[in-house]
């Protein structure tokens, strides 16, 4: 059995949104006991990550490491026809990645005590996203 379902996400710009319940839902309504569940941004400016979702300040913390691996403005970067931040946002998704599995039983995500599903948006500016959740089972 596959059941796929797009979500779509309004970012408020750089930072993350956690998108564990409405994945959660998908998984819930499709019926599947045990399998994989997909999770997949159709973006190449941000990423999909799973992470801890009780203390905020990790993720602040994640910022600021992506800051260091891909900061904005880099005089190097050839690419920067949306701005400062445009080559930069491209980086950082190709680090952090695009997609996630995560496995499914009892028809419920398996997820840790303290792991969610975050969309990590990488544009300074406000963004709607599109992500594709494929359930498998």
């Amino acid at each position: 059995m596959t059941t796929q379902s797009q979500l779509v996400i309004a970012t408020r710009g750089r930072g993350f949104c956690e998108i564990t319940d409405e994945v959660a839902r998908v998984v819930r309504g499709s019926g599947v006991r045990q399998g994989l569940c997909n999770v997949f941004v159709r973006h190449t400016s941000c990423a999909l990550t799973i992470t801890e979702n009780a203390d905020p300040a990790v993720r602040r913390d994640l910022e600021t490491l992506a800051g260091r691996w891909a900061p904005d403005g880099d005089p190097a970067y050839r690419h920067a026809d949306e701005g400062d931040d445009d080559m930069a946002a491209h980086g950082r998704s190709v680090l952090a990645g695009v997609s996630l599995q995560i496995p499914v039983g009892e028809g419920r995500l398996l997820l840790g005590t303290w792991q969610g599903i975050f969309l990590w948006e990488h544009r300074q500016a406000p963004q709607t996203r599109q992500i594709v959740v494929t359930v498998l089972g």
